[in-house]
């Protein structure tokens, strides 16, 4: 967190965003139904913050972030950058404001261009360097995330998966944006690596005053590096708050789930029972009535939570779930008794399925 996040200013608010994508049966047809990837979020991002968004595949993270950016239009709702609605916001304006940092970085680069070239080419777009001076430019930002000027001239294919983070995220900094989307950025990384990555965007984000929103699968990685933490479930979010308070008190039955899989480094801690939820992933297509998590959750309530849909709400300072039931301090998700936890798995011994 930096010293710009502490006043708690928002530097961007999102107000009951929509995102549906139509299936259409033939090409000439028109959409009968509908993808609803989010499917009505609010939220605020807070200068100078470093916001973290978990949730399983499909739940609509990276869909969020791109409507967040306007990278694709909004079906519904708004999206205010500084309190100003994005889509009033000229194009070349937005993106020297918000950038994103792809999850896979080589795929994000033309294998033809040098690294002069990817690096400097948002300069040249907005004509903010030519020549000389973009070339020093170019070798200011490779400096900043620890590359050096002889890099200039080599191309994507000779670096590391690291290096090549990198300069995906030298290109993000190369127009000085106050926010930026990182998209999965250590998924493909190793472990060592990934720990050189986090420590470089705190570092930067310290020394730029940068907003983060940093989406991933590992809930180890966002405990690192988040001061809050939204989950998603379906299209919604179903619990946020301080990344301290979320993995101290979990208070949404998914939430506990998802904690219950991060990986430990002891053999004492790596014998805890594991909750595996049982079912499938709901249809972002066809979504459940009431709660959207109510077809696998062990303490959903039939006629309430099949029927009712949970609001957003506060239950304590900083601390926001959508649950009829929430299980907040000192509550824990109720397990399966030893008697019912099914045979033993050489594999996972400790595994519960609810």
């Amino acid at each position: 967190m930096t010293e710009e996040s502490r006043d708690g200013e928002v530097l961007i608010e999102v107000k009951g965003m929509k995102k549906w994508f139509p299936i259409k049966e033939g090409m000439l047809s028109a959409a009968k139904s509908y993808v609803r990837a989010v499917d009505g979020v609010d939220l605020q991002i807070k200068r100078g913050e470093t916001l973290g968004i978990v949730g399983e595949s499909g739940c609509g993270k990276t869909t969020l972030g791109r409507v967040l950016l306007g990278l694709i239009p909004i079906t519904d709702g708004s999206v205010l950058y500084g309190g100003e609605d994005i889509r009033t916001i000229p194009d070349r304006e937005l993106r020297r404001k918000m950038q994103i940092v792809f999850q896979d970085p080589g795929g994000s680069m033309n294998p033809r261009m040098s690294v002069r070239a990817i690096v400097g080419e948002p300069l040249q777009v907005n004509r903010l360097a030519e020549g000389a001076e973009l070339t020093q430019k170019v070798a200011d930002v490779l400096d900043s995330v620890g590359l050096k000027r002889e890099h200039m001239n080599r191309f994507p294919h000779e670096f590391s998966g690291g290096q090549k983070q990198r300069l995906a995220l030298a290109r993000s900094l190369s127009l000085d944006p106050e926010f930026i989307l990182l998209d999965e950025p250590t998924s493909s990384l190793d472990v060592s690596v990934q720990a050189q990555v986090l420590n470089l965007l705190e570092e930067i984000q310290e020394k730029r005053g940068l907003t983060f929103v940093f989406i991933t699968h590992a809930l180890n990685v966002v405990n690192h590096i988040s001061d809050r933490v939204a989950v998603m479930y379906l299209g919604k979010i179903v619990e946020i708050a301080d990344t301290n308070n979320l993995f101290s008190e979990p208070a949404h039955p998914y939430t506990h789930a998802l904690m219950s899989a991060i990986p430990e480094p002891s053999l004492e801690k790596a014998s805890r029972r594991r909750i595996v939820l049982g079912g499938d992933v709901p249809s972002p297509a066809d979504p459940p009535p009431g709660c959207r998590f109510h077809t696998r959750c062990p303490i959903a309530e039939e006629g309430l939570c099949d029927v009712e849909e949970p609001k957003l709400e506060s239950i304590g300072e900083g601390h926001s779930v959508a649950c009829h039931f929430p299980l907040g301090p000192g509550k824990k998700l109720p397990i399966i008794g030893d008697d019912q936890i099914p045979p033993e798995d050489d594999d996972n011994p400790k595994t519960v399925v609810l």
